[in-house]
């Protein structure tokens, strides 16, 4: 039978302070920061399975009959749900990042576990020994850092951006690699007098509402304006807003990130699909514990053009955001008011219903579910699905075969 599922909040300092309160029907009057919403089965937070009176956490819930409640491909080949959702609202940038190889994972995390970093402690770089790509399709208007620029688009922005241009000749000599090198491992003191200017040159116009968001002096100047750097001593995460791709997706499109592919998520929200990881290399524009080497370590060091997704259609309605990795697949699912539709789960299912109202009827009862609330359906599971009014959901599963 299908159960609710109930997720755990995550009030990162990042986050915003409306759309998920709003979307989970909860009060939020002293303005803390909602972050995400994570929906799965993580050791640091998993969701709660409303079974009866008392709920179950997810992760026991299954730990009781892996085979059964992940289905038997699943539970051998991961032997846990393999993914994560999450529902994000970035209000300020998040930190600039890069996510380890299934095989990075695992040899750093037995690397921290034998140099005896606790589990929780700010200074640890693997929380699990799992990789972390991601897939995200945005709610909103959402603007993120992804990749490396290309080699054109990156020598037009070094030559575009005076404080910058004496890095250019750097770039001709040594590359991608070496130029991100330079400025991460740079002293502060230099650091300092490249950046001062920047930032004191971008900052008026940001104030006066005459930058856009399409450039990158906007958002090193809202990184300024929101506290994320000083003047005094900038965050060299300053640089990759101008080295990294900008891109601006409108709602409904996905974007794939990769291991090792530096990124930032920058203003809007999103559904985030993830493997069940919650391993981030840190380079800047953070209070959180930053990693230069290992990050570096870590980068893809090309040019990129972004490969923005978009959904492809199925005989029943629905959409697929088809996945790279084996780990998730991640499917939207709209029904009319009045209409229904037949869901057959081939592995555990994680839906969240974003508007409108369902009623899940199966064999032995029915769940009405109301924007917000999120259900989880078992392997080889049948129901059906009807709109009481226009409904958007999100569906998190494992695909077959792969």
């Amino acid at each position: 039978m299908p159960y609710k599922l109930k997720g755990k909040i995550q009030h990162y300092q990042w986050g915003g302070f409306e759309f998920i309160p709003h979307l989970l029907g909860e009060a939020n009057p002293g303005r803390e920061p909602f972050a995400e919403y994570w929906l799965g089965a993580h050791e640091k937070a998993p969701s709660d399975l409303m079974d009866g009176t008392t709920p179950v956490p997810l992760d026991r819930f299954i730990a009781h009959d892996p085979e059964k409640y992940l289905g038997s491909e699943t539970a051998g080949r991961f032997g846990r749900l393999p993914y994560l959702l999450k529902i994000l609202d970035v209000r300020d940038m998040l930190s600039i990042q890069v996510h380890p190889t299934l095989e990075e994972a695992r040899a750093g995390f037995e690397r921290e576990n034998k140099m005896g970093i606790p589990l929780d402690s700010p200074k640890r770089n693997y929380k699990d020994d799992n990789h972390k790509p991601e897939m995200m399709v945005a709610l909103s208007e959402f603007y993120l850092l992804h990749g490396f620029r290309e080699d054109h688009s990156l020598r037009e922005i070094l030559a575009a951006t005076p404080e910058l241009a004496s890095l250019a000749s750097y770039y001709d000599k040594k590359g991608y690699q070496a130029l991100y090198a330079h400025v991460m491992r740079m002293p502060q003191f230099r650091v300092n007098e490249m950046l001062r200017p920047l930032l004191t040159r971008v900052l008026p116009p940001y104030q006066a509402g005459k930058t856009s968001k399409d450039h990158p002096d906007f958002w090193a100047a809202r990184a300024m304006a929101s506290g994320m750097t000083s003047l005094e001593n900038p965050d060299r995460g300053i640089f990759s807003i101008y080295f990294f791709n900008l891109v601006k997706m409108a709602p409904g499109e996905g974007i794939f990130q990769a291991a090792g592919i530096p990124h930032a998520y920058l203003e809007g929200q999103n559904v985030e699909l993830m493997a069940n990881s919650d391993n981030v290399l840190r380079g800047g524009l953070t209070p959180k514990h930053v990693a230069v080497e290992e990050l570096l370590s870590h980068t893809l060091f090309e040019g990129i053009s972004p490969k923005v997704l978009v959904p492809v259609s199925r005989e029943n309605g629905t959409s697929d955001y088809v996945s790279p990795v084996p780990d998730f697949e991640l499917t939207k699912i709209e029904i009319n008011q009045g209409g229904s539709l037949n869901n057959q789960s081939e592995s555990l299912e994680i839906s969240i219903l974003l508007s409108g109202e369902l009623l899940i009827t199966y064999a032995g009862g029915e769940l009405r579910l109301g924007a917000g609330e999120a259900v989880c359906c078992f392997p080889g599971e049948r129901s059906r699905w009807q709109a009481r009014s226009s409904a958007l959901l999100y569906q998190a599963s494992v695909p077959a075969g792969q």
